[in-house]
């Protein structure tokens, strides 16, 4: 049915769509920038504003194939022909379609989704185009590459990963003059960051700091990195002792820097195993959160059964009470039978005429009473013992039911101190570790 219901729906959206006439463009490109990993608010507007929750809408990329991010029909999303990269990562929000703003949000911002976005109301045959530009930066790196023996100059290496768009490198000096440098090198990985990396050769200076700067224009991002070079490594190095000097200290900082390489590595992976063990922790805790509602709803059912116990217990009392008054009848009768076996003996004795005839009518008479009160009392015997056999079958279920729910219920109650253990000890691992990367 659902397939069926979303199958309707995209067929009233595409005729919706292609039934239109001349379509409005509104205002121009707006280029809107976020970083990797964040989450953006992609603008639509309708002016003047109306309530659109009930209107036919398109989020859509033209380079895609399907080209749908985000479809809106009739108060409901529609997922059927949404591009996979965009799967759970883009809603509308209701409160906003009610005031006219038809803005996308947009979650966990790739490097992929950069391009030019629609946003398309078939309705009002207006769209609206927005531009995502999405950026990445990081810090670059100096190290000494080599000294020019000659001239008493020194190479420094600029380098920095992770970038888009490609950015640019550029060399400054203490008074922030441009240095002339090479051709700086740009590699682009598979995930479609940039690594850049420059030269540049310096002399002595009043000032020895030098920058390295890499840019972005577009994300208007910067970021750079400062050195200062000591004045002994622009001494012409023309003995043996300089050499070993030189050596040393050029070997000092290679290890420095392989140290520091090797200590921010360790930090990323330290950081990245925090994180998925947080991520980790997080699943295990909803986990144990489901279980144990699943655990709640369980001790409801048993609830239910306990009033079915209770139902049934009932039951046997008003069988009990059946039976009572089913004795309290046989007992009458018996008095009942006692009483007229004795009129009738009397009515014998006292009687005149033929005493051997009297006694014949007499004994028939006792016949008849006891014949009809042995069918009474065996009526009742039957239904007593039917009773009895009720009762019992009855008392049979209750305890067996009695005893499943006690068993289960037992099992429940420690499931359930055994889950909200987990649970907490879950809790104070996320609280540590969430402390621990606080500090």
């Amino acid at each position: 049915m659902i397939n069926i219901k979303d199958g309707l729906l995209r067929t009233v959206f595409l005729l919706t769509l292609f039934c239109g006439g001349q379509v409005q463009q509104i205002g121009p490109l707006q280029p809107v920038v976020v970083m990797v990993d964040d989450d953006i608010v992609l603008p639509c507007q309708l002016e003047p504003p109306v309530n659109a929750v009930s209107m036919t809408m398109e989020w859509g990329r033209p380079d895609l194939e399907p080209r749908f991010v985000y479809v809106w029909h009739d108060g409901q999303e529609l997922l059927a022909d949404q591009n996979q990269a965009y799967k759970g990562r883009a809603s509308l929000s209701i409160d906003r379609l009610k005031l006219g703003d038809l803005s996308l949000n947009l979650y966990k911002v790739t490097i992929s989704d950069n391009g030019r976005y629609r946003c398309f109301i078939p309705k009002l045959n207006k769209e609206y185009f927005v531009e995502l530009l999405v950026g990445a930066v990081s810090s670059p790196g100096i190290s000494l590459a080599g000294i020019h023996k000659a001239n008493s100059a020194v190479m420094l290496d600029c380098r920095s990963k992770g970038w888009y768009p490609e950015p640019e490198v550029v060399w400054l000096d203490s008074e922030g003059n441009l240095l002339s440098a090479g051709p700086t090198e740009t590699v682009r990985g598979p995930d479609d960051l940039y690594t850049v990396s420059s030269r540049v050769t310096v002399e002595k200076r009043h000032s020895n700091n030098f920058t390295c700067r890499v840019q972005q224009k577009d994300i208007n991002q910067t970021r750079e990195t400062h050195i200062y070079v000591p004045e002994d490594f622009f001494v012409a190095q023309s003995n043996c002792a300089a050499s070993i000097t030189f050596s040393v200290l050029f070997g000092f900082m290679f290890v420095l820097a392989v140290a520091l390489f090797l200590w921010k590595r360790r930090q990323n992976e330290i950081e990245r195993s925090r994180e998925e063990l947080l991520e980790n922790l997080e699943n295990m805790k909803s986990r144990l959160t489901a279980e144990l509602e699943s655990r709640e709803e369980e001790q409801k059912c048993m609830a239910q059964v306990i009033e079915t116990l209770k139902e049934l217990n009932n039951g046997l009392k008003k069988q009990k009470e059946e039976l009572m008054v089913q004795s309290q009848e046989t007992g009458r009768l018996v008095g009942e039978n006692e009483s007229k076996v004795k009129s009738v003996e009397k009515e014998v004795t006292d009687k005149e005429g033929d005493k051997t005839a009297n006694k014949a009518q007499g004994y028939l008479k006792i016949k008849e009473i006891i014949t009809q009160t042995n069918w009474n009392l065996e009526e009742r015997k039957r239904e007593h013992q039917q009773l009895h056999i009720n009762t019992e079958r009855l008392m049979k279920s209750t305890m067996d039911e009695v005893k499943i729910i006690t068993e289960r219920k037992k099992e429940v109650e420690k499931q359930m101190k055994d889950i909200e253990k987990q649970r907490e000890e879950i809790e104070s691992k996320l609280q540590s570790k969430r402390g621990g990367r606080l500090l």
